[in-house]
């Protein structure tokens, strides 16, 4: 066992994109608190950076998605994942925890575990949506599977993978109720008017595909509804530059007040949105904002994950739900006018039902989970210790 006041305990950790940086920095939080002589490092952002972490690379090395868009920087990576592995194989960590990003991670804990070193992943990749067979690939990898939701247990206990349900921290840090007109005068908004977000996303890809029809659309709902107020967040200030560009081209007189890296606070000012698939609409409906969620990928992208995908529902919140609670866009149905044909009954008519079933689903995946991950590893890092004694 370890002994939390003398030993160092040192835990690798990479994550590849700005939701694993916050998973990493409330995991190390957690860590922390139990044993305050961790040391961390590997590949992460600034939130676990501002904690301590040691950054070997940047996370912004990993933040790509997409198969035609992987290829084009399939070099660099290639070259970031052999010198990584080097790094950890001659240091040899206590264990190694990958956030998501499970095409890059997956292959480094498996190198890992074959070289003796204690391996999690905590985010489980969709391998209950496509591609079934990549179970084993992760049973080979991984020691242990955290995962965020409970349908992903069920299906790893299905194959008797190891798993630990510790929830979303997400689900542990926004209320279960929210104040809507709070939020708004927080943003200096008309708390007494309706205010619509526009979440195109966090990636360049994904703010290039959808920005244009989400203001288009937000064009249409303001004429229809003047006292409309219309916001959005971007996570830096190239990805700000970038979206306003599009604005200039597609609504220029069109007036969207801009927020840098407040997502939670415009979603929880906002009584609605338009917003990419991805982590952002779990966040969405924790913030108890009804959406409209769309995805569009390039189209060989699109053409080939197509085939490879056979889920009813794609977005978070109807995986959860089990239906289709919220409205869902896929590629070619992303349009300016259907976009507006689903928003308008959201921003128009009664509410309280849907919310009451975020409010359901939030109270479902609210776990401490930071708690219960940083558990879940030292679990694995004291069987490791038990094992070579």
């Amino acid at each position: 066992m370890i002994n939390i006041n003398t030993e160092i305990v040192k835990i690798a950790i990479i994550v590849g994109e700005h939701s694993g940086d916050i998973l990493g920095a409330d995991l190390i939080k957690a860590c922390q608190q139990q044993y305050p002589n961790a040391q961390f490092y590997g590949i992460g952002g600034p939130r676990m950076q501002a904690l301590g972490f040691k950054a070997h690379f940047d996370m912004e090395e990993l933040a790509v998605m997409g198969i035609v868009e992987v290829l084009g920087r399939l070099p660099r990576l290639l070259k970031v994942k052999k010198q990584i592995i080097s790094t950890l194989l001659a240091d040899k960590p206590d264990v190694f925890v990958g956030i998501d990003a499970p095409d890059f991670n997956l292959p480094v804990e498996l190198k890992l575990k074959q070289a003796g070193i204690k391996t999690v992943h905590y985010v489980s990749p969709s391998v209950w949506a496509w591609r079934h067979k990549r179970i084993f690939k992760i049973a080979a990898a991984t020691d242990m599977v955290l995962s965020l939701l409970p349908f992903e247990k069920a299906f790893y206990d299905k194959y008797q993978v190891p798993c630990t349900f510790v929830g979303h921290t997400l689900a542990d840090s926004m209320p279960l109720t929210v104040d809507k007109a709070a939020a708004k005068q927080a943003l200096d908004l008309d708390s007494s008017a309706s205010v619509l977000a526009i979440m195109p996303g966090s990636r360049s890809n994904e703010i290039k595909l959808l920005a244009a029809d989400f203001l288009q659309a937000a064009a249409i709902l303001q004429q229809q509804q003047p006292s409309l107020q219309l916001i959005c967040n971007m996570v830096t200030n190239d990805k700000a530059a970038q979206f306003a560009a599009i604005k200039q081209q597609i609504a220029p007189d069109l007036k969207v007040q801009v927020f840098i890296n407040q997502a939670r606070e415009v979603l929880l000012a906002a009584d609605a949105t338009f917003i990419t698939s991805g982590t952002a609409t779990l966040e969405a409906m924790l913030a108890k904002c009804l959406m409209v969620v769309s995805y569009k990928a390039n189209w060989l992208t699109y053409q080939i994950g197509s085939r490879l995908v056979k889920l009813a529902h794609f977005s978070l919140p109807n995986l959860l739900a089990g239906r289709g609670m919220v409205s869902e866009l896929l590629q070619h149905q992303v349009t300016p006018a259907a976009l507006v044909a689903n928003m308008q009954p959201l921003l128009t008519t009664d509410r309280e039902s849907l919310l009451a079933e975020y409010t359901a689903i939030h109270q479902t995946i609210k776990c401490n989970a930071s708690q219960r991950a940083a558990e879940a590893i030292f679990k694995v890092i004291n069987h490791n210790a038990v094992s070579k004694a």
